[in-house]
């Protein structure tokens, strides 16, 4: 009641702002009061109040663009952006509120309006120069984009904010075109599967190729290492023939060289032998030349021990010489058992 009767009488009003609300109190053109959170009387006929809050904000935008192969994507997400410079801000946007605390003009919507062009120029060569297959799995590039484009622009240093962050919720395709990457992909996903059925048919057919493959070779190489066993069995084959065929001629060479020996050995003997025969002939012919020329009665009669029963032997071959000489001989047995037993004695 008494604030009803200042504002109608005097003209004095109150006015009281939350701490989270920058309060400008113009009177006559200059700042008088500044300040957040500030509580305090004015004269309203030359006060000019302003309040811009100072808390987060979150602002939703969807963007439609073209892409390089001409198709239209929705980009949905918001920009979260905090006002940083309130006597910036409220150098280039009105914010003005009247007694009861009220924004006199809606300033706030044109600020949104522009951070959001500006979101949207910096997005917009982006999704030009890409396709769209490409912009559909671009969210984070289009964040990216579009923080870089409005920490560069002059228009929101101009605003006196800070950009918190920007979120893409979703980049989509028309309906129509949706369905058509959908049937497409199905299709794709479909040729994929046949193609991995096919390649796991292609893999087993390889791998029995190749497990007989390997198979061949193992009995290849069987046969081979057969091979070179037989081989080597023919080599040590032959190289005992050879042995033993050295043997035999290194016995024939023993035999023949031991035979040579012996032949020598035995002409060595023979001759040996005939040495000695001649020798012992040279021996008995020079010992009986004397003996030549004497007749053998000689030679009987100079041998002293011979056996008396051959003397009477030669007695009796004399008389047998001398028989037509001789006219009677009486030799009885009886003289001759005596001559004989004379002689014995």
């Amino acid at each position: 009641m008494i604030n009803f009767i200042l504002s109608v009488i005097f003209g004095i009003d109150h006015i009281k702002f939350d701490s989270m609300t920058y309060a400008l109190h113009y009177k006559n053109g200059k700042i008088k009061k500044e300040g957040r959170g500030l509580s305090f009387y004015y004269f309203v006929h030359n006060s000019s109040i302003v309040a811009i809050p100072m808390g987060s904000n979150d602002l939703p935008f969807i963007f439609n663009e073209s892409t390089n192969d001409y198709q239209t994507v929705n980009i949905q997400g918001q920009i979260s952006y905090k006002i940083m410079n309130p006597k910036t801000l409220a150098d280039v946007l009105d914010f003005t509120v009247n007694s009861s605390g009220q924004h006199k003009k809606n300033d706030i919507e044109k600020l949104n309006q522009r951070i959001i062009n500006e979101a949207q120029t910096a997005i917009s060569s982006f999704i030009h120069e890409i396709r769209l297959k490409d912009a559909i799995r671009s969210a984070k590039a289009v964040e990216q984009e579009i923080i870089e484009g409005l920490k560069s622009s002059q228009s929101v240093d101009m605003f006196g904010i800070e950009i918190l962050g920007v979120s893409i919720l979703a980049v989509q395709a028309t309906p129509e075109m949706t369905r058509a990457l959908e049937t497409e992909t199905r299709e794709k996903l479909q040729q994929e599967a046949d193609h991995a059925i096919y390649e796991r048919r292609n893999f087993a057919v390889e791998q029995e190729r190749k497990i007989k493959e390997s198979e061949l070779n193992t009995e290849i190489a069987i046969e081979e290492k057969q091979k070179q066993i037989e081989e080597k069995q023919m080599e040590s084959e032959v190289q005992r023939a050879e042995n033993e065929r050295r043997l035999r001629e290194m016995k024939l060479e023993a035999d023949i060289a031991v035979e040579n020996q012996r032949k020598q050995l035995i002409e060595q003997k023979t001759a040996n032998d005939k040495k000695e025969a001649e020798t012992q002939g040279y021996i008995i012919e020079t010992t009986l030349k004397p003996y030549k020329d004497i007749d053998w009665k000689t030679l009987t009669a100079l041998n002293n021990n011979l056996d008396p029963k051959f003397n009477i032997s030669l007695a009796f071959r004399q008389l047998a010489e001398n028989a037509d000489k001789i006219g009677n001989l009486n030799i009885s047995p009886e003289l001759l058992e005596s001559i004989l037993n004379n002689q014995k004695k």
